[in-house]
């Protein structure tokens, strides 16, 4: 990690201490990915900063994505969201695709909740629904902790035996109970994209084991974990990969099943929001 990237964190803990001076600090940090953003709409007494007044932050180009730091309460808790992520397919390097999430570490954020879109690798997943992340299974080639490690945000080598937390899951199979939302467990892979999967790769990632892939998320919480904090993640499963008959996955499709799964999604988050 170059002492230039580490600068650039802490000018925008800087600017972001500034601008929530008096306020609460978040304790919670959600990133929100494609067509997941009506999430940030349930976010009360928000305080929103484009990521393009941030110093230092990239800027997302995805269309699907807002590029915002929305600030306020979710339930009884503080929230930072990410409405809207960077991919390595943007051009972007590891270090600027998880800027945002060492920049919410470094503010206080003790638990970090990662949602993307993703397709189903398991022919029994239904699209529309959400799968809970068990674990994963980084397919980038690439890795955000490469480089001189920073020992004042993690040690070297962090434990990934529990990448995702154990606690927290059985938090949000509570709320997924209580909510009365059906929810998939299952292994994601991240993958670099943006070119979909053949039919081959398909068949592949689920002989690793993966029941769901996309093109975010194993990068974030790489971070995370390297921080120390504590992670959550789910996919909504935005359509289902069947390697003998492969069909189309065109963006408004995966939108509007991702907005489908938002609903369920949003009610299972704020009931782990309330039970923390």
């Amino acid at each position: 990690m170059d002492a230039d990237h580490m600068q650039a964190v802490a000018g925008a803990v800087a600017y972001l201490e500034k601008l929530l001076a008096g306020d609460p600090r978040p304790r919670v940090g959600l990133t929100l990915g494609t067509g997941l953003g009506q999430l940030a709409g349930r976010i009360q007494q928000p305080r929103r900063v484009p990521y393009r007044d941030i110093p230092g932050l990239p800027v997302s180009t995805v269309q699907s994505h807002a590029g915002e730091l929305i600030f306020g309460r979710l339930g009884s808790c503080q929230v930072a969201a990410l409405a809207g992520r960077f991919h390595l397919y943007e051009g972007y390097t590891p270090r600027q695709v998880t800027m945002p999430v060492r920049v919410l570490a470094e503010l206080g954020v003790e638990i970090f909740i990662f949602c993307n879109a993703a397709g189903g690798l398991d022919p029994a997943m239904e699209p529309g629904r959400v799968m809970m992340i068990r674990d994963h299974i980084n397919f980038t080639g690439c890795n955000p902790l490469t480089g001189p490690n920073p020992d004042q945000w993690g040690e070297r080598f962090p434990d990934f035996s529990q990448a995702y937390d154990p606690g927290l899951m059985e938090l949000a199979r509570q709320a997924a109970a209580e909510n009365q939302v059906p929810l998939y467990e299952g292994v994601y892979v991240g993958v670099p994209g943006p070119s979909m999967e053949t039919p081959a790769e398909t068949a592949m990632l689920r002989g690793f084991g993966a029941d769901a892939v996309g093109m975010s998320t194993v990068l974030e919480v790489i971070a995370a974990r390297h921080h120390g904090r504590k992670v959550l993640g789910f996919s909504a499963i935005s359509n289902v990969n069947r390697p003998e008959a492969m069909e189309p996955a065109p963006l408004e499709l995966v939108i509007a099943n991702a907005q489908k799964a938002g609903a369920g999604l949003g009610a299972v988050i704020q009931g782990v929001l309330q039970k923390l």
